[in-house]
């Protein structure tokens, strides 16, 4: 930055006086830079011309930021850095684009020939201190495009997603799921590849292959066109439906709809929560559409999953809860993710496919081919509170359809429902509602099926056909959970549930959590009391007991401990007493992230389990391995992810999970032995980066800019060039970006010139920063410590050139005070360090 002389601070004022003196003129025309300067008194204009003033800056009307700016009496503007843009709301690409131009220097008043960025005049207001911009665009400022433009001559890239889902245990075999997602960019069409692996534990018979996508598709304005081998889904509604019977399988065709709601995963947890009941220790394994996405390790009580890994939607998955290596219940639950939708000028949203049901290197034999299907699905937005909801389809030749309702009937209460029926197999409904009063939330659920499935099977993803849900008549499962935060420290819920059909029953849970203090430690301790339907876990008794459980924080090293004790009941519908402690660690810099350890009692014996989270530069996930108290057996899951990224003429692997749609690859160079950097994409991502090769991922579509910066709160002595970049990219594109950051240092000088006069309103030039000589000459500035050279320049000319040798000038305070310079045309052509001692 730049320090103002105090002259300089008092020009508007004395100007501001001028003007309330000055009569008002019938026609109003701006006045130029040597106009402005006249009303100034004597020895002002040397403070004025060539010196760094502190001005404002707006572009077409619109504040662009505070800035330091050079003004020459030739009528030539020169920017020399922006030093405050938090309050505009012009892009930064757009700013980034005229520091370029204005750093170079620009004529003041209309430009009438080579006009950068269509720009029409430029203007400076001494009185305001407003540096003002117009260009051609001036008029056009009020037209917000809807769309996002696409990138000039399209995109390259390819961004492959590579996830590993492992389940099992001693008694059982290895099951699990492989899934390959890629995605890449060519021009302006995307490609989209989908294989998954798929083995069931137990399943002795070979591993399950098949493609469920393969196709090329073109983003247009507000719509999307899809042509080859894909799943017909509910791609482009707002508001996803459910069916009964069997899911849409592949097929060979086309399908078109809205691309404003296309699916993009998002760390964002479900609206309404999925709640497991454990006996005991348990595992949860979350599957959709027959293939597994997650597994999950739990502790006994009642439980929410987390959801914040799911892909975003309305979508349903199955969850299994798996008790000492045994299956004890599975549920069908909603996943409800959805996006905003509040534009009443486009109130359709919408999607139609046609094709030919056909299988690609797959061997599921239940998997349909042949067929001809179709089907179509919509939204409409009633009101900006209510959207409805339609589909029909043909699969497996039989009719499938489908309505919904969301409506939210105020800012704290939301409805959504959902009727579906299939033919030859039943009709279903799902009721969901979230109510919010203060501290208290309510979320209501309900689903009733009437069901006939005698005739129908479930698909296991080995494609074995089983028939165990087999059921006629009618199912429904209802619940009521209430939240209320009491105070800053306490809080309670309640939860109610009733179930018909295969399982019949009401359940109770009410708990107790209080945030305290505990030997001069974080402390969280919770009380609950429980009275749930019987299992095949509990003998099929009711499960009835209570639980007291505290957690301690130990320090701020992120070591935790907790333990627990209570009482439930076991497997033959006795009495359970049993017991938990838990002992985890968070670590920093470290390939584990987090490790956890702990060790159950009850009545059969003791039970054990360990957690790991780990993150490296290729691969990152999470595993459980537990011990059963009741056989001793083990069991365990392990969660894998890594990505490949590709473009630029660069490639990487990266841990880091692709959610944002397109990528950037950055190297960075630095002549410092540590560092550690923030880069932030101003549309929400950001990742860390470090000296080599990283990935920073973007979004796609959406023209925005990422900002490069140290992390933390105490940055080093160094510059990094470029502080940004912009990006344009299409889904699956990959750019790439080489930064550098050198280790500089504060240098203060005066410039002379070969008379031993001052020399002001020069540019002084490094590689790390520049600066401009005051009217005495002083200049001060950030420099390279690797490369310590300057040049001069005045009005974009070369003058002269200095190396010179920190080692030899005096240092106060981390300032190089390098003394005088003398600017004569022998430094040009020596290239040498010339000084003298000032005066």
């Amino acid at each position: 930055m730049f320090p103002m002389t105090p002259i300089a601070v008092a020009l508007a004022l004395v100007i501001c006086t001028s003007a309330v003196a000055a009569p008002t003129p019938g026609t109003v025309t701006p006045a130029s830079l040597m106009t402005q300067a006249q009303g100034l008194p004597a020895g002002f204009s040397d403070h004025f011309f060539d010196v760094p003033l502190a001005v404002q800056v707006e572009l077409d009307q619109q504040p662009m930021g505070e800035a330091l700016i050079s003004l020459s009496q030739d009528e030539h503007v020169t920017l020399l850095e922006f030093t405050d843009t938090g309050d505009s709301k012009v892009p930064a690409a757009t700013r980034d684009i005229w520091q370029a131009v204005l750093a170079s220097g620009v004529a003041l008043g209309a430009c009438t020939q080579s006009c950068p960025q269509q720009l029409v005049s430029t203007h400076y207001n001494l009185e305001s201190s407003l540096l003002s911009i117009i260009t051609q665009n001036v008029e056009h400022g009020g037209d917000a495009p809807r769309y996002h433009a696409q990138p000039e001559g399209g995109s390259r890239g390819l961004i492959i997603n590579n996830q590993l889902n492992l389940n099992g245990g001693e008694d059982e075999d290895l099951g699990g799921r492989y899934g390959l997602q890629a995605s890449a960019s060519l021009g302006n069409w995307t490609q989209v590849f989908n294989l998954q692996l798929a083995r069931q534990s137990g399943d002795e018979e070979q591993l399950r292959h098949a493609i469920h996508e393969l196709y090329t598709q073109r983003e247009l304005e507000g719509r999307f066109l899809r042509l080859g081998h894909f799943t017909p889904n509910s791609d482009g509604l707002t508001r996803q439906l459910r069916s009964f019977g069997a899911s849409p399988d592949t097929a060979l065709g086309v399908m078109y709809g809205s691309s404003d709601s296309l699916a993009i995963n998002n760390t964002k947890a479900s609206v309404y929560p999925i709640y497991v009941t454990a006996n005991r220790q348990a595992a949860v394994e979350i599957y959709r559409n027959g293939l597994l996405v997650n597994t999950q390790a739990v502790a006994a009580g009642l439980q929410t999953l987390d959801t914040r890994p799911l892909p975003g939607g309305i979508y349903e998955v199955e969850v299994r809860l798996v008790e000492d290596g045994l299956t004890v219940s599975t549920t069908q639950e909603l996943v409800y993710k959805p996006s905003n939708w509040r534009n009443a000028e486009d109130r359709w949203r919408y999607n139609v496919f046609a094709g030919r049901e056909t299988k690609l290197f797959s061997n599921w034999d239940e998997q349909a081919s042949g067929a001809v299907t179709a089907g179509a699905s919509l939204n409409y937005l009633v009101h900006p509170r209510v959207i409805l909801g339609l589909s029909a389809r043909e699969v497996r030749d039989q009719l499938q359809y489908g309505g919904s309702a969301d409506w939210t009937v105020a800012n704290n209460t939301s409805v959504f429902a959902n009727l579906y029926q299939t033919r030859e197999h039943g009709t279903g409904m799902d009721l969901q509602g979230l109510y919010t009063l203060g501290a208290t939330t309510l979320v209501f659920s309900h689903n009733r099926s009437w069901l006939d499935t005698r005739d129908t099977y479930e698909t296991l993803p080995d494609g074995t056909r089983l028939r165990r849900n087999t059921f006629v008549g009618q199912t429904s499962n209802s619940a009521l959970s209430v939240n209320q935060r009491v105070d800053a420290t306490n809080s309670w819920n309640l939860r109610l549930s009733h179930s018909e059909g295969n399982v019949e029953g009401t359940g109770l849970d009410l708990g107790w959590s209080r945030r305290d203090t505990l030997w001069g430690s974080d402390a969280n301790w919770r009380f609950s009391v429980f009275d749930r339907p019987g299992t095949s876990g509990t003998g099929d008794q009711r499960n009835r007991g209570v639980d007291l459980s505290v957690s301690l924080a130990l320090g701020g090293d992120g070591r935790q401990i907790s333990g627990s004790i209570g009482t439930r009941t076991d497997r033959d519908g006795g009495r359970d007493n049993n017991a938990s402690v838990t002992y985890r660690q968070d670590l920093t810099e470290h390939l584990l992230q987090s490790v956890s350890a702990t060790a159950i009692t009850d009545t059969y014996g003791v039970g054990l389990s360990g957690m790991a989270s780990f993150d490296s530069d290729v691969v990152s996930g999470d595993g459980f391995v537990q011990r059963s108290s009741f056989n001793g057996n083990l069991s365990g899951g392990l969660n894998l992810h890594s990505t490949f990224v590709a473009g630029g003429d660069q490639m990487l692997m990266t841990s880091q999970y692709q959610t944002y749609g397109a990528g950037m690859i950055v190297d960075v160079e630095t002549d410092l032995d540590e560092i550690t950097l923030r880069a932030d994409d101003f549309s929400g991502g950001g990742a860390i980066l470090r000296p080599g090769r990283n990935f920073v991922p973007v979004a796609a579509y959406k023209s925005s800019t990422v900002n490069f910066d140290f992390e933390g709160n105490h940055p080093p002595a160094a510059n990094i060039q470029p502080g940004r970049t912009t990006y344009h990219l299409n889904k699956g594109g990959v750019d790439y970006r080489k930064i550098t950051v050198m280790k500089t240092v504060s240098v203060l000088g005066r410039l002379l010139d070969a008379q031993g006069q001052p020399l002001r309103g020069h540019h002084v030039i490094n590689h790390a920063s520049r600066g401009v000589s005051e009217v005495d000459g002083f200049f001060s500035m950030e420099m390279s410590a690797s490369s310590p050279t300057l040049e001069v320049r005045y009005r974009n000319q070369l003058l002269c050139q200095f190396r010179l040798d920190p080692a030899t000038s005096a240092n106060e305070n981390d300032v190089l005070m390098i003394g005088d310079l003398r600017c004569t045309p022998d430094t040009l052509a020596e290239n040498t360090f010339q000084t003298e001692t000032a005066g």
